[in-house]
């Protein structure tokens, strides 16, 4: 039985802290949104989306590309960091000083001043595609929140209804609790059409 669900509450009050280290900033990436999506198609056009394969042979729904110092990857020999791109064997596309001061701004606002991300795992989701329960366990500095941006078609993470904007952060007592992203529905939307891109920015070491 999992334990230490990050949203189990029902009802979200609306005010941004949700639950004890977990922050909601609804629209607060909507005025970044177009520039955003241009440097996601240039990092994508560097290092192109890929479903990645998990240890026990499966293949991830969401596809996945990194920028940053590092990248975040996953293959028959486990989960890990790495600064190589190992589909181009070459470092992975810098991160945008746009992503940093986002992620950065979003942070200190949720309370988490000393943010200093050096990986940003991009996850692109299409109708059916989704995130099964999981912790993000392979970084090194827990003291370090997760920031997350979502772009373009609506989800629910976990019981939380997330729109084109919208940005969760969370750390501290949160750090290590358990969340994911229900199967996608069809649906469309005027930026990304069949798509919804997830911004998550990390301290990997």
């Amino acid at each position: 039985m999992i334990s230490g669900d990050l949203f189990a509450a029902s009802d979200l009050p609306s005010c941004l802290q949700i639950k004890p280290d977990v922050f909601l900033l609804q629209g607060f990436a909507v005025a970044q949104a177009e520039i955003l999506l241009t440097h996601i198609r240039q990092i994508a056009a560097q290092s192109p989306f890929r479903n990645m394969q998990t240890p026990g042979g499966f293949y991830m729904s969401a596809a996945i590309t990194n920028c940053g110092e590092f990248g975040w990857l996953s293959d028959q020999h486990g989960y890990r960091y790495s600064a190589i791109d190992p589909q181009r064997q070459q470092g992975w596309p810098p991160m945008p000083q746009c992503f940093y001061r986002l992620a950065d701004h979003a942070a200190r606002l949720a309370g988490f001043a000393q943010f200093h991300p050096d990986v940003c795992l991009i996850n692109r989701y299409e109708t059916g595609a989704k995130m099964g329960l999981h912790q993000d366990k392979d970084e090194l500095d827990f003291s370090q929140p997760i920031v997350s941006v979502s772009l373009g078609r609506s989800a629910l993470f976990q019981s939380i209804p997330l729109a084109h904007g919208d940005v969760i952060v969370w750390g501290g007592t949160a750090r290590r609790h358990y969340h994911g992203v229900v199967k996608l529905t069809s649906a469309d939307h005027p930026l990304t059409g069949d798509y919804r891109f997830n911004l998550t920015f990390r301290r990997a070491r």
